[in-house]
Parts: structure tokens; C-alpha cells; sequence
């Protein structure tokens, strides 16, 4: 039993290791002036305890080195390379090699010429830091040096870096000033605070919960393919010779379960220090990841219908085999990867798709994922290695094992088109619009309503000489399913949109991506996609505003859009009452030069605005101190005054109508004082 307790202990180690973003490093810059046209560019890392910098020089095989990078301009020339303290020399634990790092603190060093009276500088310096037991993602940080005459200047990343002032930006980016969307007195706390942390977190226990449920079913799914199914009485044989007596059995049973959650939770857990907890979600907007992801499941979904075979070098499973030969616990945990190895052909593909789309939710999200599927795994081997008996209740191996995994062949390639549909939101290539996008799933899942009814065979599937009543309901169902898909097609005549489909929110585009209107707002309403077009147009029509934060991949927006916003009430009001200015936080189109510049987040830190996403992105973290979409505020006229507390995801249609309802209240006693404001527009 306490070998059992380790290795829960183990997993639970893994499981809350990233229960926060971690940023071990700080960046400062500094100038200092040696003659009156040289300057040095000095860049100081402060380094917090127990973590490591490495040095610009690594050996080849080693970590990533930290590399600085100076963006050229007419105003000065490179004197020389970038120098670096003495630092530590030392045999590294985690990549067993002689290394420099830098602990607690870094100085690095640039000598520049000045080619005019003043320059600004702007570097980049990506970098790489561990601690003794693991090692974070390469990482790159904006640096900018402002070179003034005469003296020498330290600068903390704060206003002095900035090309503008906060109000200059605000003005070219928005056209707004600092005291725009002030919030109501008596509710000016809550409004960052509660409202938004509460749906924030409700937001990411939903999603997390999500995932694991999904995945506990992937898993069943799996266990259910020839691959895995047939093991299971290989298993119980295992355990009945290696057991000699009931109790260890069970205590042998229990600990092969554990090391086949521990196999697959260490997979998410490696997934997510590759990639990084807090960059994670960032993919789930950007474009080759979608892209990419798109091709491997794809790749994945042809494997399942018999194509080709996905399998791992043999070598692999024959090392383990003899590994697993061994008594103990050694022995057991080397059977449950061998499980892992053998039964990749088939749990690969679903192990990839759901570390796919935890790795586009972040966070905790990968390991939650394989925690939810290898305990669908481990439970079945597990309780049957305890109790052999129970053996005779499972049905007989057969040819139904390669209908489940031709199934989910159709359901992985129904699924990339998911993620290339995200890729053709964001970056608005209009090539996989609701049509195009609801034909191609009409078409996957007929045909796979059809090889359920026997009309169609492929590779792998044995010779049907009858249909069995489980394979012929579930085949109706998924024609049924599939006559749904068609009734999308169906015109709502009050908005001239196509009809949503409730069970594909948050998986096909929105209805009104489509080529039978060319409005691309929801609804056919009339929107706004830039703030300072829909200010001015609610100033002359004299209407209050509601901003909506939005993202193009954002799944609760679309469930607002397609299932809140369509209520006759909700629509009404959204057509009548309101200006409603829509801002995506992941367009990917580019901003036009003179808006692309260098502002500060709330935290300190600074950001260069490349796009529409970052420009709308940084705006609402700036005013309402939060980045969750969806994200609804409703303000006055003008923009002044917030009129209530903004609210997130609200699926519940009379609490979003009484909120609309508020804030149009609220609009209509202050209308007064509108005309006595000053117009800052002008």
C-alpha cells in the first residue's frame, strides 16, 4: 500500500504543477552614454530563485541559448557583439553537458553608434530558462532603448518606452481619451472584480470539465478497438500466474491501473511544457496550428477506415516486453506501457485529436484530457485483472471492433474540418463558409450511416451476414443526424439567415458566415467592427452602445449568437435599441503601419499591436481589465459611462433580456446629460 501511495502521490504532483502560469524572469533596460555619439545598450535579467538563464553560447545539442536581436534603423550602426557577465560554468543536471548560465542575475551589454541626434532602439531576446527539475519553453521578449543626449537613463519597460503616451495611442487606436467607459459609482469594484473573475472561472471549470468528460468517453471508445479489446483477457492471464493470492492480485491490479493514468497524464503534462500553460490557448487562433492539426487528423481519421496502419517501430514494444517480463512493480508498470505502445495504432489517433483540442483550451487543459481517457483505459483492465471472473461477462472479439474504429474514423475527419475552419475565420480566406462547411459533414456522415447499414465495406471489416439490431439503430440515428445537417439549409425568413443548429455551436462557422448575404455580422444585424466608426454612427442616430468582445474561434460566442441573440425579444432590442460594435480579439488582418506600435499592458509589460486582435485584445484588457470572450458592455452615447456591470457568457435568455433592458433604462434617464457632454470625437 504505500508503493500505491507514491504513486498517487506522483500523479498528483504532475496534475497540479501547472495550476499557474509560471515567469521566473524579469527584463529591465537601460542606456548609458560613453562618449557623445556612443552609447552602450545594457539589458539586465533578474532571475528568480532555484531557475537558470543560459548563456548566448551553448554547446550543439544543448538548450536554447539567448540570442538578442537588434531591429536596424538610419539612426545608429552595431558597435561590436553583445557581451555577457562572467556567469557559472558548470556540468548541467538536466542536459548533461558542461554549460554557462546565469543565476539570480544577468547583464548583457550592446555598444552602439549614434548616427543622428537620438535614436530608439528595438530589440528582441529570445531565452530559455530551467530549474533543476525541468526547463520552460524558448520565450521572446520586446526590448526597446530610448538613446537621449548627454546622460545616463534606466528605464523599467514603463510610459518612456512607449512611442506614444498612453492618451496619444488611445486617440490613434481608438479615438477615444483616458476618460472614456468609466464605470458606474456604486458598482465600480465589481465590475473587474466579481463579474469578471466569477465568469472567468465558471467559464474554465466548464471547460475543464468538458474535456475530462470527453475524454473519459474517447477512452471507452478506444477500449472498445481491436487493438485494445482483445488484451484485456491477455492481461487478466498475466496477473492470475504473477498473483499468489487474491489480495496481491488486487494490489497488482490496482497498481497496473494507476501506471497506465500515469503513462497518459505524463503525456498531457509533457504537452503542456512544450508548449507552455499559458500559450496553449493562444493556438487555438492561430492559423498553422489550425492548419496543421486539420492535416493530422485527417491523417489519423484515413488510418481508422483501413487506408494505412499508424504503428510505432516494433523495436519499441519487444524492448518493453522484455521489461515487462520482470517481477514487481518494474514488471507491471513496463505491462502498462507495453498496453500504451501495442495499442498505439488505435489509441494514437484519439489521443492525438483530444491532446489537439485540450492544447487549444491551455491551461491544465492536456492533462485533464489524459487523465479523463486513461481512466476509461485503466478501469476495465484494472477491475478484470482483480477479478478474472468477470471475464465471461465481455463479449467475444469480432469484426463489431473494427466498425467502432471505422466509426471514429469518420468522426476524426469530421473534426478537421473544425480546426480548418477556425484557420478561414481568423485569417478570412471565406473558403469554408456555413455552406460549404455544413455539405461536406452531410456528405461524412451519409456515408457513414451507409457502412452502418452495410452498403458500404472497406479494408479491414469482415463479411456481413447479418446486421446486427445495435448497428442498424445506431445507423438510422446517424441518418437522422444527417437529415438534421440538412435542415441547416432551412432560411429564417425574419433575419435571412440559415437556421443554426444547436448541437454544431462552437463546431461549424456561425450562420451568418455565409454566401447568402454579405453581411458578416450575426444575425444579419447591423454591426460595427471598429470602435470609432460605431461611436460616431451612435452618436448621430442618439443610441446607446453594446460592445461586444468576440473572437472568431470563440465557441460561448457563437452559442450566444446562434441561440440567445435569434430569440425574438433579444433581437428586437439588439435592431432597435442598441449600436452594437463588434471586436474580434484573434482577426489576424493586419494593421496598418502607423497603428502598429508599442503600448504597455496592465501588468508592466509591453506589446507590439500587429493586428486587429492585438489592437482590440489590448483595448479591452486596458479599459475593462480582463481578456475573457465572449465579453458584453453596454455604455452610454458617447462612450463615456458604462451603464451597468458588463456580464460574459449568459446562455440564459431572460437574464441577458433583463440586462439589456438595464442598461437601455439606465441610457434613457441620463440622456439629459448627454447633451451637456463634451464631444471628445471631434
Amino acid at each position: 500500500m504505500k508503493k500505491i501511495f507514491f504513486f498517487l502521490v506522483f500523479i498528483t504532483s504532475i496534475s497540479t504543477s501547472f495550476s499557474q502560469v509560471i515567469n521566473p524572469i524579469k527584463w529591465k533596460t537601460s542606456i548609458e552614454k560613453n562618449t557623445e555619439t556612443e552609447y552602450t545598450l545594457i539589458t539586465t535579467a533578474t532571475i528568480d530563485k532555484g531557475w537558470h538563464l543560459y548563456a548566448q553560447e551553448v554547446p550543439k545539442g544543448g538548450p536554447r541559448p539567448t540570442i538578442f536581436t537588434y531591429t536596424p534603423n538610419e539612426n545608429y550602426t552595431l558597435v561590436g557583439k553583445t557581451t555577457e557577465d562572467i556567469g557559472i560554468i558548470e556540468d548541467d543536471k538536466t542536459f548533461k553537458m558542461r554549460i554557462k548560465f546565469f543565476e539570480k542575475k544577468a547583464t548583457f551589454k550592446q555598444k552602439i553608434k549614434l548616427l543622428s541626434a537620438s535614436a530608439t532602439v528595438n530589440a528582441d531576446v529570445e531565452f530559455m530558462v530551467c530549474d533543476e527539475v525541468r526547463c520552460l519553453p524558448p520565450k521572446i521578449k520586446q526590448l526597446v532603448f530610448n538613446a537621449p543626449k548627454g546622460s545616463v537613463t534606466t528605464s523599467t519597460i514603463n510610459k518612456e518606452v512607449l512611442s506614444l503616451t498612453d492618451q496619444e495611442a488611445n486617440s490613434l487606436l481608438y479615438g477615444i481619451s483616458n476618460n472614456h467607459f468609466q464605470a458606474p459609482v456604486a458598482d465600480l469594484n465589481s465590475l473587474n472584480d466579481s463579474t469578471t473573475s466569477s465568469v472567468a472561472k465558471e467559464n474554465d471549470k466548464s471547460s475543464l470539465l468538458n474535456i475530462f468528460l470527453i475524454a473519459f468517453l474517447s477512452g471507452f471508445a478506444a477500449l472498445l478497438t481491436p487493438c485494445v479489446f482483445p488484451m484485456i483477457p491477455m492481461t487478466v492471464s498475466y496477473f492470475t500466474k504473477q498473483s499468489k493470492n487474491k489480495r496481491i492480485g488486487i494490489r497488482n491490479a490496482i497498481i497496473y491501473g494507476l501506471s497506465i493514468i500515469a503513462i497518459y497524464v505524463f503525456l498531457g503534462y509533457i504537452i503542456t511544457i512544450i508548449f507552455g500553460a499559458d500559450s496553449l490557448n493562444r493556438l487555438s487562433t492561430n492559423v498553422w496550428f489550425n492548419v496543421v492539426f486539420f492535416i493530422i487528423l485527417v491523417f489519423f481519421g484515413l488510418s481508422f477506415l483501413g487506408f494505412y496502419q499508424i504503428n510505432l517501430p516494433s523495436s519499441w514494444s519487444t524492448k518493453i516486453d522484455d521489461k515487462a517480463d520482470k517481477s514487481g512493480l518494474i514488471g507491471i508498470f513496463f505491462m502498462a506501457l507495453a498496453l500504451a505502445v501495442v495499442s498505439f495504432s488505435c489509441t494514437g489517433p484519439i489521443v492525438g485529436t483530444l491532446l489537439v483540442e485540450a492544447a487549444s483550451k491551455g491551461g491544465l487543459a492536456p492533462v485533464i484530457g489524459m487523465l479523463g481517457f486513461s481512466l476509461a483505459i485503466a478501469l476495465p483492465f484494472a477491475l478484470f485483472a482483480a477479478f478474472p471472473g468477470w471475464l465471461n461477462s465481455l463479449p467475444k472479439s469480432g469484426g463489431w471492433m473494427n466498425t467502432v474504429k471505422v466509426v471514429l474514423g469518420f468522426l476524426e475527419l469530421a473534426l478537421a474540418f473544425k480546426f480548418l475552419s477556425n484557420a478561414d475565420l481568423v485569417q478570412h480566406w471565406g473558403i469554408l463558409k456555413i455552406e460549404p462547411f455544413l455539405i461536406i459533414w452531410i456528405i461524412i456522415f451519409a456515408l457513414l450511416a451507409l457502412y452502418l447499414l452495410g452498403k458500404i465495406r472497406f479494408k479491414y471489416d469482415s463479411p456481413l451476414q447479418k446486421i446486427s439490431f445495435p448497428r442498424i439503430a445506431f445507423g438510422i440515428l446517424i441518418a437522422a443526424f444527417t437529415i438534421y445537417l440538412a435542415s441547416g439549409f432551412r432560411v429564417n425568413k425574419e433575419t435571412n439567415t440559415f437556421t443554426p443548429l444547436s448541437l454544431l455551436s462552437g463546431l461549424a462557422p456561425s450562420v451568418g458566415y455565409s454566401f447568402l448575404h454579405p453581411s458578416s455580422c450575426p444575425n444579419n444585424l447591423t454591426c460595427f467592427k471598429d470602435l470609432k466608426e460605431g461611436m460616431a454612427y451612435a452618436k448621430k442616430v442618439n443610441k446607446p452602445i453594446l460592445l461586444d468582445f468576440t473572437g472568431y474561434a470563440c465557441v460561448n460566442c457563437r452559442k450566444m449568437e446562434e441561440h440567445v441573440w435569434p430569440i425574438k425579444e433579444v433581437d428586437a432590442i439588439l435592431r432597435n435599441d442598441y449600436v452594437l460594435i463588434s471586436l474580434y480579439v484573434d482577426d489576424k488582418k493586419e494593421l496598418p503601419k502607423d497603428e502598429q506600435i508599442v503600448v504597455k499592458r496592465i501588468n508592466g509589460e509591453t506589446r507590439k499591436l500587429l493586428n486587429y486582435g492585438h489592437k482590440w485584445s489590448h483595448f479591452q484588457t486596458i479599459f475593462f481589465k480582463t481578456n475573457t470572450q465572449p465579453y458584453y458592455v453596454l455604455v452610454n452615447t458617447n462612450g463615456t459611462q458604462v451603464l451597468n456591470n458588463p456580464v460574459g457568457y449568459t446562455p440564459n435568455p431572460t437574464d441577458y433580456i433583463n440586462w439589456l433592458n438595464n442598461g437601455k433604462e439606465k441610457a434613457n434617464n441620463s440622456i439629459e446629460n448627454f447633451f451637456n457632454q463634451t464631444d471628445v470625437l471631434n
